[in-house]
């Protein structure tokens, strides 16, 4: 199986994340949960020069510079970079892709790259560039979604328009495949939130910057009708609606 993702629009991806900036950390509580873990994964490791690949709003580069490391924050988001640069979040700023990083060979102690390559077209390609900026001993971490996250969403999107709506995520199979020609540890978990109704599913889908199809555009404007319809063919729980996140973290070592 070829990966699912290899046409990516970077400008679109760029774009979507750029407008939503000012709402992302409000929006990002699995987010900043999963970095948190990510983080922790690498705490131990003595190097003071990190690489937040993807940063974001910098939420991270400041976790790690409060850590008392050395920040690079990189992302492909202008907005995003100017957000983080607004707040001070890292030592310097890198408007760039994780697949081609502006860094030159083994300039990096860490690199941390937290819920985003699955925005990558090209998964080894993005941990081999984030594997050449790293010197030997230190470490890259990652996370990813892995395939199946978000499919309540799509089984519903499926049953209002016959489309999914959803982008499609690797199988676990296809990440480890990639993770194998570095000495790592991958682990996955599956993670549930849940949400009152529709409208407040998507908007904290929107809120990411997450609506960003790679194949096609948004499902398109949400008309009360439209949202009523895809509020009927969701899954209800306990009157909560659920959305599944299946979560892959990585831990490569640069040898």
């Amino acid at each position: 199986m070829t990966s699912a993702i290899e046409t990516v629009n970077k400008q679109a991806v760029a774009a979507a994340f750029s407008r939503a900036a000012a709402s992302y950390d409000a929006a990002a509580v699995l987010q900043r949960e999963v970095g948190e873990r990510l983080l922790g994964m690498g705490l131990s490791h003595p190097g003071q020069r990190v690489l937040d690949a993807g940063c974001g709003t910098g939420y991270f580069s400041r976790r790690w510079r409060e850590l008392g490391k050395q920040v690079s924050a990189l992302d492909l988001a202008p907005g995003m970079l100017d957000f983080a640069r607004q707040r001070q979040a890292a030592d310097r700023y890198l408007l760039g892709d994780i697949e081609h990083i502006p860094l030159p060979n083994a300039s990096v102690d860490i690199c941390f790259s937290s819920l985003v390559v699955q925005w990558c077209g090209d998964l080894p390609a993005a941990l081999a560039e984030l594997y050449r900026v790293t010197r030997p001993g230190g470490l890259i971490l990652f996370s990813t979604l892995a395939e199946g996250a978000l499919r309540e969403l799509g089984d519903a999107w499926q049953q209002v328009d016959g489309e999914r709506h959803v982008n499609d995520f690797l199988p676990l199979t296809q990440i480890a495949a990639a993770c194998h020609p570095y000495r790592h540890q991958l682990t996955a978990e599956w993670q549930t939130l849940s949400y009152p109704d529709v409208m407040t599913l998507m908007r904290s889908l929107k809120g990411i910057g997450a609506t960003h199809l790679h194949h096609g555009r948004e499902a398109g404007l949400l008309s009360r009708q439209r949202l009523a319809a895809l509020q009927a063919a969701y899954p209800c729980r306990g009157g909560q609606l659920p959305l599944s996140y299946h979560l892959a973290y990585g831990v490569i070592y640069r040898d």
